[in-house]
């Protein structure tokens, strides 16, 4: 299996550095985050995409549309692909960071997840994944959630350096897997 990661479209939170793990606000691509998915889409056109899977965030799934122009695929939710439950829903990044300073991976904060409790759930759809027949997917996600899909697939990446991992808007890896 060919599985294609990619992180969303640069958004209007991503520009105002805030927090969004709830669907519901008004989380969307901007001009530039469009003009990135039209640029990989692109790229990625002639790649047999079976169907796209996304996380519950609609910036994944305005990106998976985008990308979708030359596939016409199923677009299917997960909601394991969700970005990490930070507890700062709406408010800066910077202030999520300094609430997790002291144990950045253990700190739950505002009654959300760790980064070992997001790391957890990306896992537990990996573990999922292997059960899929398809030959060719792509999964559209989270800056946080594709850091675990890079540690898990290229190995080597302990816990503590996971947020050393940087991963630009509409930025892609693919790995040919056999879960056999």
């Amino acid at each position: 299996m060919n599985i294609y990661f990619m992180r969303h479209g640069r958004t209007n939170y991503n520009d105002l550095g805030l927090c969004n793990d709830d669907p519901r606000r008004d989380v969307h691509l901007t001009v530039m985050g469009m003009k990135q998915a039209k640029s990989a889409a692109l790229a990625l056109r002639d790649v047999a995409f079976e169907r796209i899977i996304v996380s519950p965030l609609p910036r994944t799934y305005q990106t998976a549309e985008i990308i979708n122009c030359y596939h016409s695929v199923p677009i299917e939710l997960h909601p394991d692909l969700a970005d990490i439950r930070s507890g700062f829903d709406g408010m800066p990044v910077s202030d999520y960071f300094v609430a997790i300073n002291h144990d950045p991976l253990r700190m739950r904060v505002n009654g959300g997840e760790s980064l070992l409790d997001h790391k957890q759930r990306v896992i537990r759809f990996i573990d999922w994944l292997k059960e899929q027949m398809d030959k060719t997917l792509m999964v559209i996600a989270h800056e946080e959630t594709m850091r675990v899909f890079i540690a898990y697939f290229e190995g080597d990446v302990e816990d503590n350096q996971l947020r050393d991992i940087h991963v630009g808007n509409c930025e892609y890896k693919c790995y040919a897997l056999n879960f056999a």
